[in-house]
């Protein structure tokens, strides 16, 4: 996970004369969806990746599958070799945490030790490691619509994490305790509103990745401070959108991108006081960056399986 944070948030510093700029597609079907993502880094070592993957959140229960099925193919950005192909899923889960860790080094107080986590899936495991790697965290509250679920989760993270995880029954009941907050569920509405965090919490909102998911009330977003990850795919598709389409905000009114942040060429500061939200729908840059990670962390360890497309 260490690796993965440091990746992303090399990505995330990136030059625009030194990635190949995001690209995202996505297509609807009954229960779920697909997406095409892709982009590039030109760096040391030059690198593209695409990746498809198979969005159904209705899996787990219907089937017992994992809701976000896919590959990822990396490529030699300078002759379009194909170099490795990989599960999507994974590399999903660990990105997304990351991306969500480099937000809360950034933006969240460096003191944040109490953090809620509403969404008890496949994403939550990572996003609770991810942010102890940046955050001092020593209590976290778990919450699913799955009240089960989330008592698995916590005696379960309990033992990982070896810090307190409690579940509990209402958002509020954690998140009113919490200096970071992360919603990392597949709802249609929202599931955190204005009067369920304090002041100055941190939010990461990491569920919304499409344009019909929704996790943020949208007055909850006009009251903070908001920084997005990929301002025009955020107000199409994030939580940004549903703020935008209600009237309340406005693309102007977002803060920053967190690029911008990270490499100080956005002015950023903020008070105890302030709330922020950082609206995460994902970018293929976290992907690629990721991808080289494990792809050359592979070829070191003699783990890779070869095989030719032709044979």
């Amino acid at each position: 996970m260490r690796d993965c944070i440091a990746a992303v948030e090399a990505a995330f510093t990136a030059p625009i004369g030194e990635t190949i700029p995001a690209g995202v597609l996505g297509v609807h079907a009954a229960d779920g969806g697909f997406h095409v993502k892709t982009a590039g880094l030109l760096g040391r070592s030059p690198y593209f990746a695409t990746k498809v993957n198979a969005n159904f959140p209705l899996n787990p229960s219907r089937s017992g599958k994992p809701t976000i099925q896919g590959v990822l193919v990396l490529y030699d950005a300078t002759n379009g070799d194909p170099l490795a192909v990989m599960d999507s899923g994974e590399i999903t889960r660990l990105r997304t945490a990351a991306a969500t860790a480099v937000a809360a080094k950034y933006l969240s107080r460096a003191d944040a030790s109490a953090v809620t986590i509403c969404g008890c899936g496949l994403q939550a495991a990572a996003q609770l490691e991810a942010l102890c790697v940046v955050r001092p965290v020593r209590r976290a509250f778990v919450h699913d619509v799955d009240a089960e679920r989330a008592r698995t989760f916590a005696v379960a993270m309990t033992d990982a994490m070896k810090i307190d995880v409690t579940a509990v029954w209402r958002v509020a009941d954690g998140s009113k305790q919490s200096d970071v907050v992360i919603t990392c569920t597949p709802s249609t509405r929202p599931t955190l509103g204005l009067g369920d965090v304090v002041d100055g919490t941190f939010i990461a909102a990491v569920g919304a990745d499409s344009e019909h998911k929704q996790e943020i009330d949208v007055d909850l977003m006009a009251r903070s401070a908001v920084v997005v990850d990929v301002l025009a795919q955020c107000a199409t598709i994030g939580d940004l959108h549903h703020a935008i389409v209600a009237g309340v905000m406005t693309a102007g009114d977002v803060r920053a991108e967190l690029g911008n942040v990270v490499n100080g060429s956005a002015r950023w500061s903020r008070s105890d006081r302030e709330t922020v939200v950082f609206d995460s729908t994902g970018t293929a840059l976290e992907d690629v960056a990721a991808a080289a990670v494990v792809y050359e962390r592979a070829r070191e360890r003699g783990l890779e399986t070869m095989f030719d497309f032709a044979s």
